[in-house]
């Protein structure tokens, strides 16, 4: 298997975070000053939440990503995918907070079963046989 020693540099990220977190920050100060608490724009509310919160982590994922490396490297996909998870994981603590159940051993169940989850995609992605295309 060959390995990339050159993962992709923070400023391949910066235009993917920059967007990010000009349309979850807008979106989520246009839901909040502008609409009524009815049904739809609450669910904006957590779609605007969870691209907010992978705009915020992303530059995280980056950093853990190429301070811990692993086999094989994490692509550009994997960054924006536990990115996401740091978003959904937003999203879910403020949807329980606004019902009033959430607790904190709740919400580290929840954050450790979305790690877990992660970590086994990341397994099955390292399980794949690929042949070595060098003839």
């Amino acid at each position: 298997m060959q390995r990339d020693n050159n993962p992709q540099p923070f400023s391949y990220y910066l235009p993917a975070i920059v967007i990010l977190l000009f349309v979850g920050g807008g979106g989520l100060y246009l839901t909040l000053t502008r609409t009524l608490p009815t049904v739809g724009p609450r669910w904006l509310l957590y779609f605007c939440l969870i691209i907010l919160g992978a705009g915020l982590f992303m530059p995280l994922t980056w950093f853990l990503n190429r301070r811990f490396p692993s086999d094989p490297l994490a692509g550009p996909t994997v960054v924006i995918r536990q990115a996401v998870w740091f978003g959904v994981f937003v999203a879910l603590l403020s949807w329980l907070q606004i019902g009033r159940v959430l607790t904190l051993p709740l919400g580290t169940i929840m954050g450790a079963s979305l790690f877990l989850i992660e970590f086994l995609i990341r397994l099955w992605e390292r399980s794949r046989w690929k042949p070595d295309q060098t003839v």
